[in-house]
Formats: structure tokens, sequence, C-alpha cells
């Protein structure tokens, strides 16, 4: 029986993570999405590359603070076009019903905050190669 309610359970999650995946916008959801994977996988070959190269970890290192920028920028050029978007159809609408403004301002957010997610997690990553890369010159 705990099996089964995991399962429900992971599955739901699952569904709710999509589902606020696709009304962030699939396109911008899709390359901040894209923009974080990168930084990950960035900082696992400086992270690698540290004993190695450390050119090559330094390389890794900037690369992973431009995907990390292009992440947030991403993610708040989302929202703005989001709020535009909510502000266009309280404009055509003239008096429109509270909810529907609501649900424009919860989508463009849903991309910023996303960005900022990214932008946060790479951030921890460059702080740890970098330090990876102090203690490696020492």
């Amino acid at each position: 029986m705990n099996t089964l309610t995991l399962t429900i359970s992971g599955i739901l999650n699952q569904a709710i993570a999509l589902n606020i995946f696709v009304e962030g916008g699939p396109l911008f959801m899709s390359l901040i999405l894209l923009c974080l994977l990168t930084s990950i996988f960035f900082v696992i070959k400086g992270i690698v590359n540290v004993k190695k190269s450390k050119g090559v970890a330094e390389k890794m290192l900037r690369l992973t603070v431009d995907s990390s920028l292009l992440g947030l920028v991403l993610g708040f050029l989302g929202s703005v076009l989001g709020l535009i978007m909510a502000f266009d159809s309280v404009e055509a609408l003239g008096d429109p019903d509270p909810s529907i403004f609501a649900g424009g301002l919860k989508i463009s957010l849903l991309t910023a905050t996303f960005g900022l997610f990214t932008f946060v997690v790479s951030r921890v990553g460059i702080i740890i190669l970098r330090l990876m890369i102090k203690s490696e010159k020492a």
C-alpha cells in the first residue's frame, strides 16, 4: 500500500511540475532549462578538469557564468512578455475578471522564478568550481 501511495504521489508531483512548466510558456521555460542543464554540464566538466588542466577548468567557469546569466535574463524577458500579454488582455476586455489578470501575472512570474532558480543553482556550482581552482593553485 505504501508503494502504491508513493507511486501515485510521484506521478502527481511530475504532473504538477509539467503543468507549471507548460503554464510558464514552453518556449522560454525550455530555453531556461537548456541554460540550467548547460550550466550544470560546464560545472561538472570544470570540476573534472581542475587537476588535469586549469585552463580548461577556467574556460568552463567562464562558460558557466555566461550560461547562468543567460538563463536569468531569459527568465526576466519571459516575465516582461507575460506582463505585456496580461495587460493586453486587460485592454482588450475593458473590465476583466481579476482572476484573468491574476492568471497572467502568475504566468509571467513563473519564467522569472525558473530563471532565478537556474541562476542560483549555477552560482553555487561556480563558487564550488572557483574554490577548487584556487585550492589547486595554492
